[in-house]
């Protein structure tokens, strides 16, 4: 179930705010900041150069993703923490290049392909998007690719220790168990990193210049998403249900005075500066679920979508499942359906807890779908679906599934390992800053 609702990495929150961004600038295309007229040396990273004109692309991609209008001033202002960033983005390349990892097309195509489902954009509509706001559609290929490959490193370097052992799943679900009755807080985070002495004022003045976006209206996981030091950018910042005690001691205390919605000051941590938001609060046990049962269609196409162009051959089996499932009026009529194409993708995913399923975008759709009604044809870069809800149910919170608690384990030790590998690839390297 877990491939067919989860987004890849900034598949849902990547890309959510250019379209404000295109209102954010009423002085039009000049009042958006212009490219330096020549490229500088901005940084070296074991021989490699990271030049202004990275800088700048780099600055004007956050910019717009968090509909802040790219001045010339907000650029200057983004660009001592770009370039930071730019910096572990060339130590995480030039690890991915050692280990000889290679992230293909496809899987580039594929996160693409999520973005676009996760913003309600057509096949193609992101690198439109881009270009439309004077944004390279390059610098977004290189963030997913180094992000992608990045992951590819973690699971490398963990190996087989990234997968539970029967007694990390019984040691988790008895933590679980105990925590019934507690409150835990849902929380997201922004991180901004300190890496000496010289760098505190400037991560500070940062983490102050994004707290006031934030509560100027800019979304919480566009922002995590572009400017966050931590694993959990990609995933918007959403850290999910905590408890207190798996917050730092100044986090903790700060978490229980906020009402629910509210943007902390920078709460100083180790290693950094962290921003959270308090998205909710709950009593374990308490709360009440929507469980769905759902049928899903899925037609191949002949080949991929390339290019982000659907051609005849795509469109041809888009066109026959979304007349094909005008005739399906029951959940039976969609698992004929779906045997109909060769059953490539199981019809019945299993029980689906609605306040887990992502993106947003698909959330909102399974949750508006009247019983019994085909969705709209949901267009990927390898085929075509249909969904149908069959039924609704109400029910009392429980424990995780076996799959989530695994993958909640896992998660756990990839952003741990992340953040290790990253300091020893810092601590290794000659980097020059100018």
């Amino acid at each position: 179930m877990k491939h067919f609702f989860r987004a890849a990495l900034l598949a849902s929150v990547c890309l959510a705010a250019p379209a404000m961004a295109q209102t954010a600038a009423p002085g039009g295309a000049a009042s958006m900041g212009t490219a330096p007229d020549g490229a500088s040396i901005v940084a070296v990273v074991n021989g490699q150069i990271i030049s202004s004109q990275d800088v700048y692309a780099k600055a004007r991609l956050l910019a717009i993703s968090a509909g802040m209008n790219p001045t010339p001033d907000v650029i200057q202002r983004l660009s001592p923490q770009v370039t930071k960033h730019l910096i572990d983005e060339v130590l995480q390349q030039q690890e991915i290049a050692k280990r000889n990892i290679t992230v293909s097309d496809d899987d580039v195509a594929g996160a693409i392909a999520h973005i676009e489902q996760g913003n309600n954009m057509p096949v193609g509509g992101l690198r439109q998007r881009l270009q439309a706001l004077g944004v390279p559609f390059a610098t977004m290929l290189a963030q997913l690719r180094t992000q992608l490959g990045w992951q590819q490193v973690l699971h490398q370097v963990l190996g087989q220790g990234l997968q539970p052992t029967p007694g990390d799943m019984n040691a988790e679900k008895a933590a679980l168990k105990q925590a019934l009755g507690s409150t835990q807080y849902h929380i997201a985070e922004i991180f901004i990193p300190v890496t000496g002495p010289d760098d505190e004022t400037t991560a500070r003045d940062f983490a102050n210049t994004v707290i006031a976006q934030l509560r100027a209206g800019a979304p919480f996981p566009v922002i995590a998403a572009q400017f966050s030091q931590d694993q959990s950018a990609l995933t918007g910042g959403d850290l999910g249900y905590v408890e207190l005690n798996q917050l730092d001691s100044s986090v903790a205390a700060t978490v229980t005075e906020m009402p629910v919605g509210a943007i902390s000051n920078p709460i100083r941590v180790p290693g950094g500066y962290q921003i959270v938001q308090l998205q909710d609060k709950h009593e374990v046990g308490n709360q009440m679920q929507t469980v769905l049962s759902i049928r899903q269609v899925f037609a191949p196409y002949p080949a991929p979508i390339t290019d982000g162009q659907i051609g005849p051959s795509q469109a041809a089996v888009i066109n026959q499942l979304a007349a094909k499932a005008k005739q399906a009026h029951s959940c039976d009529d969609m698992t004929r359906l779906n045997a109909s194409y060769g059953n490539v993708r199981p019809v019945d995913p299993g029980p689906v807890n609605l306040a887990t399923v992502t993106p947003a975008a698909f959330q909102n759709l399974l949750n508006g779908l009247p019983l019994g009604q085909v969705s709209q044809p949901l267009v990927a870069r390898d085929g075509v679906s249909v969904v149908m809800v069959c039924s609704r149910q109400q029910q009392a919170e429980a424990l995780p599934s076996d799959d989530d608690i695994g993958n909640i384990i896992i998660q756990r030790r990839v952003e741990m390992e992340s953040q290790q590998l990253l300091d020893n690839l810092r601590h290794r390297s000659v980097i020059t800053q100018n």
